[in-house]
């Protein structure tokens, strides 16, 4: 038996790892490939049965997994992020909300005949949406800010607020209706409410504060953010059930809005943390599905669903826009996407076997009519929001651009002519005269140190998933690639050398940690290239060929040019490095500077 749990386990883990990775392969949302696991694992072959592998602490599990996700995504809710657009989300969890719950409600009641009581329960738990599905998405179309802010909060938001409306609902229905449950359910409703401000905001204050007094050493850091979440979850719960969703949320936003501190190792940690159990989660609770009952329900679940995607969703957007600064694509973007996820799967489980034992023999059919609207969502927007985002215009550019750390003469002629090539660059210098002369140039250039806490709220990263760290500053470049290694991929973020290497022990105790890829090779340093310029290079673009292969190329290729950068024919920038992990081939085209006596004397085609 205990081979067997952990066997059970295992596979989860790895199922889980190898669906995030299949959807990072083709770029889809993971959350398809994990329900599509479950299901296979569990009711397709009968090989796993979460209820006997967790037994009575299933639930419980799910609860303080999803109240972690809330947290983590909640600390990325900054009120400077969402100018103008407060009113909005306002409306979206509160009046939105509130056309989703009766609609959805007269909706289920009259194409299923489901009872007012389970049809007001299930309306309910359609107002979630929720981070567990929004993040992975949003990943993925890449909308603009305007957009992403929006479904960022709302999601993260509307998941307490929805689990609150849920409890509300079932703690109506438990205490009698309208006879007994009227009152009760408005004392239930403040309870929940009032404890989830106190506990969240005391327990952001209480852990925001012990940051800024040194308390905790730092490799303690993420395991205390954990245990305090875990901790304000479980007391928010005992005063009042269901109210541990809101706290974390408040606790959550309290510190991502606090002045002065410090988060990024806690966010890489949550983040991490996050994956992992969204992608546990969908596994187990696709495996607890039953096929026979989704069958049942026919096509009548099928038009609840067309309801809520097609009727309810751009009404509420709509009606909850009207004055905004949001334009019509954006909010028609806005009006497609609101996949439900986690939450609402785990509390139609929890309750669904409640309400069966007091009697309600509709709430069986209530949890396959969840995961038919959680799926259906999810496959259908997954699969048109990144088309439809880019049809609209309203989806970011690709991630191809480069932000350069220096606006001296070398980081302006690279970057001069990665935007004659298409490539967007952002240059950043704290000398205002070379920012001046780029910008002269007509090149995006930003006054300031790159890693400021001013940089951070107005550089404009959008379309940038590259960093040149070209500063002849080494502490700088070293400095700046640690602190964007959050914000781009290892393998993107590069740094010019400032000196020749030396072999033996002054080297290594020279050397920065998380300093990035080493640019344009080891034998080329920052002075190298001002030399260069020095003695007349320029950037010259060769365009490679059948008859002018990569091997042509370097034949020619001598001590007064250097290769700086290849594109290949999908327009996408490689970096020469050291150790590339490209070749260069037919219709790829490589940038190079050149000193111009070498330049009159090659026969390279231009």
């Amino acid at each position: 038996m205990n081979e067997h749990a952990i066997l059970s386990l295992s596979f989860i883990l790895l199922a889980g790892m190898l669906c995030q990775w299949v959807a990072w392969r083709v770029k889809f949302p993971a959350i398809i490939f994990l329900l599509t696991a479950g299901i296979v694992a569990g009711p397709v072959t009968q090989w796993l049965n979460p209820d006997q592998l967790f037994g009575e602490l299933l639930f419980p599990f799910v609860s303080l997994a999803v109240a972690v996700i809330l947290f983590e995504g909640s600390l990325t809710l900054k009120i400077q992020n969402i100018p103008g657009l407060e009113r909005v989300i306002r409306n979206l969890i509160t009046i939105g909300a509130f056309i989703t719950w009766m609609i959805t409600a007269l909706a289920t009641r009259t194409l299923l005949d489901f009872s007012w009581s389970v049809s007001f329960l299930f309306g309910a738990l359609m107002v979630v949406t929720g981070p567990t599905v929004i993040m992975p998405l949003l990943r993925t179309v890449r909308p603009k800010e305007n957009v992403a802010s929006i479904l960022q909060w709302e999601g993260i938001l509307i998941d307490p607020l929805g689990a609150i409306l849920a409890v509300l609902v079932f703690e109506f229905l438990v205490s009698g209706g309208v006879e007994g449950g009227f009152t009760a359910g408005l004392l239930v409703f403040g309870k929940m409410i009032l404890i989830g401000m106190i506990l969240g905001a005391a327990g952001g204050f209480l852990f925001g504060f012990l940051l800024k007094k040194y308390w905790i050493p730092h490799y303690l850091h993420n395991i205390s953010a954990l245990a305090l979440v875990c901790v304000v979850f479980a007391v928010s719960n005992v005063f009042e059930a269901e109210s541990g969703l809101l706290s974390v949320t408040i606790m959550g936003i309290w510190l991502a809005n606090s002045k002065g501190l410090d988060l990024d190792d806690i966010l890489d940690f949550k983040e991490s943390l996050s994956i992992l159990l969204i992608s546990m989660l969908f596994i187990i609770l696709a495996a607890r599905m039953n096929l026979d009952a989704f069958i049942e329900l026919g096509w009548p679940a099928l038009a609840v669903f067309a309801v809520i995607q097609f009727v309810i969703r751009p009404l509420s957007v709509h009606l909850c826009a009207v004055g905004s600064k949001l334009t019509m694509n954006e909010r028609h973007l806005l009006s497609w996407i609101a996949p439900r996820g986690i939450v609402a799967a785990a509390i139609s489980a929890l309750f669904a076997i409640r309400l069966e034992y007091l009697g309600y023999q509709d709430a069986s059919r209530m949890v396959p009519l969840t995961f038919i609207v959680i799926i259906g969502t999810v496959l259908l927007q997954s699969a048109t929001a990144g088309p439809l985002a880019r049809i609209l215009k309203v989806a970011e550019p690709e991630n191809k651009g480069f932000l350069i750390v220096g606006a001296n003469a070398v980081a302006q002629i690279i970057a001069e002519e990665l935007k004659k090539n298409g490539i967007h660059t952002l240059m950043t210098d704290q000398n205002w005269s070379s920012v001046t002369e780029a910008k002269l140039k007509g090149l995006a250039a930003y006054w300031g140190n790159p890693v400021s806490e001013h940089a951070e709220r107005n550089l404009n990263l959008m379309g940038i998933g590259n960093l040149l760290a070209m500063s002849p500053q080494v502490e700088l470049n070293a400095l700046a690639a640690q602190y964007y290694r959050l914000e781009f991929a290892p393998s993107s973020i590069f740094t010019i050398r400032n000196a020749q290497p030396t072999a033996g022990t002054e080297e290594t105790k020279a050397a920065f940690k998380y300093s990035g890829r080493v640019l344009f090779g080891d034998s080329v340093t920052f002075q190298d290239l001002e030399q260069m310029l020095h003695h007349g290079a320029e950037m010259k673009t060769t365009q490679l060929t059948e008859e002018f292969t990569y091997e042509d190329y370097l034949k020619q290729q001598g001590a007064l040019r250097v290769s700086l950068f290849a594109i290949d024919a999908n327009e996408v920038v490689h970096v020469f490095t050291a150790e590339p992990d490209f070749v260069p081939k037919a219709g790829w085209k490589i940038m190079a500077l050149a000193v111009k006596q070498e330049a009159q004397t090659g026969t390279s085609p231009e």
